[in-house]
């Protein structure tokens, strides 16, 4: 076999994406192994698909994270996991989901098989199913290795209502674990900026932990994965939309010691770091021990805690008691500190 023809075997092509036989084989020896449903088996221009009776929410996102391979996950697993987890924070229970893939010319089909072998694992542990989809080729240069598009639907069960518009004073907010891995475990491994860290991102699915804390609890308000912007602009934008203050405890939020040492030597701030397996809730008081306890029972809350609470001062901010005993306003950021990290 001629050199030519062997990179033609092992990478995408053009012809991938020509609506011809290597399309066909491109499809049905890559994708369908890894997502088989009967929806999907059907090959219809749509899926058609049987949904229980009652609320609908509706998401989608576009991932174009760099590097593709991470620390902790690759694309494949962040696309699927961030939009089951935009779904979870409505407090919805996703079930169907699309996947749209954009793969540039050369390339490689085993670094694409891994990627949907982390997809389909994702999969699997949500209890999702890819029921429709689609892929474009572009040529090299155009794009850059893969961008994967996923949109998903969820069921919002009745007495459920979550929404960032519904904080209320005197609810105490719980961060489900520790600030900035996943914006960290990228950088790590960015050209020119790669330093030396153990550290692995936080990607994972949360569906089955919101679940669980809602089965406890129907006193949850708001629900927001800090992904973009960190847990600062996750924050500021519930302020914002619930026309209230937030004080939170510096002394109380978990951060590991390899995010604030690489923050230290980046310049950046924690706070403003992308995470892609936490989420912030915003609990009535009373409620909130009880919410708290069930979260730490999930291997992904384990480490979480209350980390401040709504007031009805400061409308539209958020404050920080610092742990030098001073106060500090966490401002919205301006734009994106880290492009790419998703």
């Amino acid at each position: 076999m001629s050199g030519k023809d062997k990179t033609r075997k092992d990478t995408i092509t053009l012809d991938h994406g020509g609506g011809g036989r290597a399309y066909r084989d491109l499809v049905h020896t890559h994708f369908l192994p890894h997502f088989a449903n009967p929806y999907l088996a059907k090959m219809d221009d749509s899926a058609v698909v049987e949904i229980p009776a009652g609320r609908v929410a509706m998401t989608t996102d576009c991932y174009v994270v760099d590097p593709i391979f991470f620390p902790g996950g690759n694309i494949g697993r962040l696309a699927l996991c961030g939009t089951v987890n935009d779904l979870s924070v409505q407090g919805a229970q996703p079930l169907f989901f699309s996947s749209g893939f954009i793969l540039e010319e050369g390339f490689s089909l085993n670094d694409l098989e891994k990627i949907l072998i982390a997809m389909e694992g994702a999969c699997k542990e949500a209890g999702v199913m890819i029921v429709t989809g689609d892929t474009k080729v572009v040529p090299k240069g155009k794009a850059d290795k893969i961008f994967i598009n996923t949109t998903g639907i969820g069921i919002i069960q009745p007495g459920v209502d979550i929404s960032g518009n519904n904080a209320k004073a005197g609810d105490k907010i719980i961060l489900s674990g520790t600030m900035g891995d996943h914006g960290i475990a990228i950088l790590s491994q960015r050209e020119g900026l790669a330093f030396d860290t153990s550290l692995t991102s936080d990607v994972a699915p949360l569906n089955r932990m919101v679940k669980e804390c809602l089965a406890v609890s129907r006193e949850i308000h708001v629900m927001r994965d800090p992904t973009r912007g960190g847990v600062a602009a996750a924050l500021n934008e519930i302020a914002l939309q619930s026309h209230v203050g937030i004080r939170i405890n510096e002394a109380a939020i978990p951060v590991k010691e390899e995010v604030r040492a690489a923050c230290e030597v980046l310049g950046l701030d924690p706070f403003y770091v992308a995470n892609e397996g936490k989420i912030l809730m915003f609990v009535a008081p009373g409620a909130a021990p009880r919410v708290l306890e069930e979260m730490r029972k999930n291997r992904y809350g384990k480490d979480a805690q209350v980390i401040g609470e709504v007031i009805p001062d400061y409308r539209g901010r958020v404050i920080m008691a610092t742990a030098m005993g001073g106060t500090r306003i966490i401002d919205m950021p301006l734009g994106e500190q880290l492009p790419r990290i998703c």
